[in-house]
């Protein structure tokens, strides 16, 4: 059994959407003060190299691994940061980590471990259209690689019943070229066709797209691994500008629901 009483620490941060303004100072504290970053490759080269600071990059179906590395570095007394895009409680490394405490070395639960969170996708890409989450809304996530398919349908049924604006992560991959098809195949009989469609790609990067469509125009070919798709609701408005795109919000209020 490790000794988890040493100096060690771990600390699972969000490195937000890309741009490197929208990690909060929170975040950049814990990377200044790291001596082993932990991440899916592409994420850690975000973090600039230094002196005294070892990078461990894995492949991104290694998260289990991942946080088993990470709390044995941090269990012999490393300071550990770990690192996700967006927020690391959102689709992350954090449930990750807590999934290998509870089933690892009881040791590790008295380790020094905090989450610290970030701006995620999801927040990102709706500053950017305007505030189509501003009513109730859900996130689902449409990788099957951890639950299977039928439950995702399930949820986006039972979702798009009850109205919510819904925030799809993980749209398409090389695996997975045709859910998000499926996916919008599924929410188009219980939306209004005019239902306003976000398409996010690299929200805050350079290469940044946004794109705003009525869901009957929808396309999965629009999106690939680096978009964030928003379904609006029944009550999802667009606000059309001379100059500019139309802003997208959902109003606070809903109208009361009739009874029979």
């Amino acid at each position: 059994m490790s000794d988890a009483s040493s100096s060690g620490s771990l600390v699972v941060v969000g490195l937000g959407p890309g741009d490197p303004r929208l990690i909060t100072p929170e975040v950049s504290d814990a990377l200044a003060g790291a001596t082993d970053l932990i991440g899916y490759g592409p994420y850690i080269a975000r973090v600039p190299d230094r002196p005294g600071l070892e990078k461990h990059g894995s492949d991104n179906r290694e998260e289990i691994d991942r946080a088993r590395h990470a709390l044995t570095l941090a269990s012999a007394g490393r300071r550990v940061v770990v690192v996700s895009s967006g927020d690391p409680g959102v689709f992350a490394m954090a449930a990750a980590v807590f999934e290998a405490v509870e089933h690892g070395d009881p040791a590790w639960r008295a380790l020094d471990l905090r989450v610290l969170p970030g701006v995620t996708a999801m927040t990102a890409a709706a500053a950017r259209v305007g505030a189509p989450l501003g009513h109730d809304f859900c996130a689902i996530n449409l990788s099957d690689n951890l639950k299977p398919w039928a439950l995702v349908e399930k949820r986006l049924k039972l979702a798009a019943e009850a109205d919510f604006v819904i925030a799809l992560y993980n749209p398409v991959s090389k695996a997975r070229p045709h859910q998000l098809g499926q996916a919008l195949d599924i929410l188009r009989p219980l939306r209004p066709p005019s239902t306003p469609v976000i398409f996010a790609t690299a929200v805050n990067a350079l290469q940044e797209r946004i794109d705003t469509v009525p869901l009957a125009d929808a396309v999965a070919s629009r999106a690939d691994m680096r978009t964030l798709v928003i379904v609006g609701s029944s009550q999802t408005r667009l606000i059309s500008r001379e100059r500019g795109s139309a802003f997208v919000y959902t109003p606070r209020s809903a109208p009361a629901e009739t009874t029979s």
